[in-house]
């Protein structure tokens, strides 16, 4: 199967106007989206579409919930690019564990017909207001250094109350493999006030693996949660300025 386990760390580094860091070891799943079925068939504590201690949940995800969600990508990519990717989808995210399901960030990879990687959907979940909003990331507009993948582009989405929203992105990816690293820069000008970057490697999706992650890692969904209120506190204590939604704007006019 092209399905796996990536298990690694997630590093966030805020620069300005107050510095602030913090990292946590992780596991998530990736998930060949025609592999479901085969994935979590005779697997005890996981399931598709009905509850579970872990569980795949197509609402949590892109799209009309009824609409089979590598489709509702695939008309993503295209809405964005003109180009309907033709290959496999295939989804790096938390589920649903023990009823919860939040992903701050879930990434669609897209190939074309031949196998190749066609485009990169990154759908981003806010904080508090559980908002999505979905960038497309088409690799025929990206830069090539080495393996990765690389993409400027101006932030169009309010994603925490501690980010401006007049802010650039600079965001580079390597194509999953026996690893993978996700970073991300947001930039005032030249100035980077933010970086994140996730860093993982490929473990087999097999018994002992999915066993591994509900052990090692309990809870994730509820505990990726509770990390971001927790690190929202200790901003707002350090006296991080809070930026008003966009959507209050006329509000205060």
């Amino acid at each position: 199967m092209a399905s796996a386990i990536y298990e690694g760390r997630v590093t966030h580094r805020r620069h300005a106007p107050t510095t602030h860091g913090f990292d946590y070891r992780m596991a998530q799943l990736y998930l060949d989206l025609d592999e479901l079925d085969a994935v979590f068939r005779e697997r005890w504590l996981w399931s598709v579409e009905r509850s579970n201690l872990a569980s795949f949940r197509r609402e949590d995800f892109l799209g009309d919930p009824a609409m089979p969600l590598a489709q509702a990508v695939r008309e993503r990519v295209q809405a964005a690019t003109g180009e309907l990717p033709a290959g496999p989808v295939r989804l790096l995210a938390h589920l649903r564990y023990a009823g919860y399901s939040f992903n701050p960030v879930a990434f669609y990879y897209c190939h074309d017909g031949e196998g190749a990687l066609h485009s990169i959907v990154a759908e981003i979940t806010n904080t508090p207001w559980k908002q999505r909003h979905a960038y497309v990331l088409p690799v025929s507009a990206a830069r090539r250094r080495g393996r990765a993948l690389h993409w400027d582009f101006d932030k169009a989405f309010h994603v925490s109350p501690f980010m401006a929203m007049a802010r650039r992105y600079a965001w580079s990816f390597t194509p999953p493999g026996k690893d993978l690293r996700v970073h991300m820069d947001v930039c005032d000008g030249d100035v980077r006030e933010f970086d994140a970057t996730l860093a993982l490697q490929r473990r087999r999706l097999d018994a002992a693996g999915l066993a591994r992650v509900l052990w090692r890692y309990p809870l994730m969904t509820a505990r990726v949660i509770a990390g971001i209120h927790w690190q929202a506190l200790r901003l707002w204590l350090k006296r991080t300025p809070v930026h008003d939604h966009p959507s209050n704007a006329g509000h205060r006019a």
